[in-house]
């Protein structure tokens, strides 16, 4: 067989044109949303999926033995049916009927019994495969850098983690142990056809070739018809997944009818690759049919033939004809299970794409041991770029903040204060210089090591679906329901949570939607309470919030920020006044340095920028930081 990666460029000159058309039509004149995964060879794949049968590779010599016990029972009741017609009903002695039909029994029976362990084996084979290349493939995609998910579809992700992984347990199992089955039918009917008459059998055998040439043919076709379907059920999730993700924004300006069109031209190609696909399948059988049935009547022909001159009994020839027709069965089977296999191996290359990724942060070989760290973060001359993008965010930057002291970030959007606290969270690793924890690069670090020192309170409130109390758990799950509480009280969280209508019980709904801002930050402050790491970052921590919120969610930050490293990040001067040092970032760089009353005095950037802020400041924001 040629294992080579079939495309539509492999397509005959009559039909390529059409499937090329078939594939390509939702795209014109736009991006694509999914991108394509790299064509891989059969052999490739099975020989990178085939460590995951680890756990079960013993019982599939058991399903071996069904593959063999299952076409054995069927070919001896074929058997007996000689011995119906030639020694009952032609010799119209009733004797021997009994135990022929107690024979029928005993063979039904027994291959009832085969076929109920076969399927109960191999489904319970092929869910441990399933569960653990699923398991495998969701541990990956969590490891895998910040960056990764910025530039990749969630909607896509889900589609591979689901669908596609389901798809390589029917190529690498499942079709397999189907392939085997056909195998072993073809040669015990085989065996059996050649008994009964050798030159009947060469000559039913003729029309073989025609099945291997239809099957490589059409499989072709049906493999980028396939990969394009695959691709095109991705583009489905992602679009689908952005917009219910964003149906406030999309309702608010009214954009359902755009983003119906945008769903439809992806459903639209996924329709058509879905059609490309369905027509060549179509195709494909009327004409194996065709072939089947010549090829039977020309054997029965000749098989009249031979029983008029006495050549073979009346229940040999009836037998022979069976057993054809048992014969055809898996060599059409098999035909079919190489579109199967070629379709399923779609699903599997978006599978092996997404598991070479690799995360752009890893652990050194040898990592230094990290345990309650005391605090002090340090940028030392930092420079970094995020890929595909070609202005630095950060540019020989320089800072350090020590055990207890408030660091504020501010500046204009984009100078490059959130991409600090990326940094010290190690979501990425600097290009240039190092940023230090307690005096050790984090790049000598683990990264789980030094998040375990890291709380973070982010502008965008990320609250799960779930209860009050499974959402404070999260920042640690070990906590007690004590400390629960009175991270909620420090949070100035337990009143509110208190009159919701089942308390700490109560879900909150996808994203905390059944809470309003205020009470989803500080339900988030509590999580950052519990954590209790020396390590604090405050992102734009009252954005998005009214003034009287504001004001209660700062008394909760002071008390999270008390003898806490805390990087402050802001562009709202009037919250970060009394911080230690305050840090102004323009396009990367460090613009100026000093305290609140230094930086107002030098009458530069962050004077200005004061200035700017202070005619809208009220009485009730001025005493966030008193």
């Amino acid at each position: 067989m040629n294992l080579h990666r079939p495309s539509v460029r492999d397509a005959p000159r009559v039909v390529r044109p059409r499937l090329r058309r078939f594939l390509t039509v939702a795209d014109s004149g736009s991006e694509q949303v999914v991108a394509a995964a790299p064509p891989l060879a059969v052999g490739q794949i099975f020989r990178r999926f085939w460590p995951y049968t680890r756990g079960g590779r013993r019982w599939l010599l058991l399903l071996m033995a069904f593959c063999v016990l299952g076409p054995a029972l069927d070919a001896a009741e074929i058997w007996l049916f000689k011995f119906v017609v030639d020694e009952v009903l032609v010799q119209r002695d009733l004797s021997r009927f009994l135990p022929i039909a107690l024979a029928y029994v005993g063979l039904s029976l027994a291959s009832g019994v085969v076929s109920f362990a076969d399927d109960v084996t191999s489904t319970w084979v092929g869910e441990r495969f399933l569960l653990a290349l699923r398991s495998d493939v969701f541990r990956h995609v969590q490891c895998l850098s910040l960056g990764f998910f910025e530039r990749r579809r969630l909607g896509d992700l889900l589609a591979r983690v689901t669908g596609d992984v389901d798809a390589v347990e029917t190529f690498l199992l499942s079709g397999v142990a189907q392939a085997l089955w056909y195998v072993m039918r073809l040669g015990i009917f085989l065996g059996m056809l050649f008994y009964l008459s050798w030159d009947l059998t060469l000559f039913a055998l003729v029309i073989v070739p025609l099945f291997w040439f239809l099957a490589r043919y059409f499989s072709r076709l049906v493999k980028a018809a396939s990969r394009e379907r695959r691709r095109r059920s991705g583009s489905v999730s992602a679009v689908a997944e952005e917009v219910l993700g964003n149906i406030v924004l999309v309702q608010a300006y009214n954009r359902q009818e755009w983003e119906q069109r945008r769903f439809q031209r992806e459903n639209l190609g996924r329709y058509r690759a879905t059609m490309a696909s369905t027509r060549i399948r179509a195709v494909f059988g009327p004409l194996v049919d065709l072939v089947e049935v010549s090829g039977a009547l020309l054997v029965m022909g000749l098989g009249t033939w031979q029983l008029a001159r006495g050549r073979l009994t009346l229940g040999e020839l009836l037998v022979f004809l069976a057993l054809l027709s048992k014969l055809y069965s898996p060599i059409r089977g098999m035909s079919h299970l190489t579109n199967t296999f070629y379709a399923a191996s779609a699903a599997a290359e978006r599978i092996i794409e997404l598991l070479d990724q690799r995360p752009q942060v890893r652990a050194v070989p040898a990592p230094m041991p990290l345990g309650r760290a005391r605090g002090q973060v340090e940028f030392d001359g930092v420079s970094f770029t995020y890929p595909g993008i070609d202005r630095p965010a950060l540019c020989d930057v320089s800072l350090c903040v020590e055990p207890g002291q408030t660091l504020a970030l501010v500046g204009a959007s984009g100078a490059g204060k959130s991409t600090v606290a990326k940094l010290v969270l190690r979501f990425y690793d600097p290009e240039h210089g190092a940023v230090r924890l307690d005096g050790t690069d984090l790049r000598n670090l683990r990264p789980t090591d030094v998040r375990d020192n890291v709380a973070v309170v982010l502008q965008e409130t990320l609250v799960l679906h779930g209860t009050v109390r499974e959402n404070i758990l999260y920042g640690r799950p070990d906590a007690s329901e004590r400390e629960v509480v009175a991270a909620a009280r420090a949070a100035d969280a337990h009143d509110f949570v208190s009159g919701l209508p089942e308390g700490y019980d109560t879900v909150v709904g996808q994203r905390g939607r059944l809470l309003s801002g205020g009470q989803r930050q500080r339900l988030a402050i509590a999580r950052a309470m519990i954590r209790d790491a020396p390590v604090l970052i405050l992102d734009e921590p009252t954005t998005g919030l009214d003034l009287e919120s504001g004001r209660r969610v700062m008394d909760p930050l002071r008390r999270l920020m008390a003898g806490r490293t805390t990087i402050v990040i802001s562009h709202n001067l009037l919250t970060v006044r009394d911080a230690t040092q305050i840090v102004v970032l323009d396009r990367g760089r460090v613009a100026e340095r000093g305290t609140h009353d230094d930086l107002l005095v030098s009458g530069g950037t962050y004077a200005r920028l004061h200035r700017l802020h202070a005619p809208a400041a009220t009485g009730t924001m001025m005493k966030a930081f008193p």
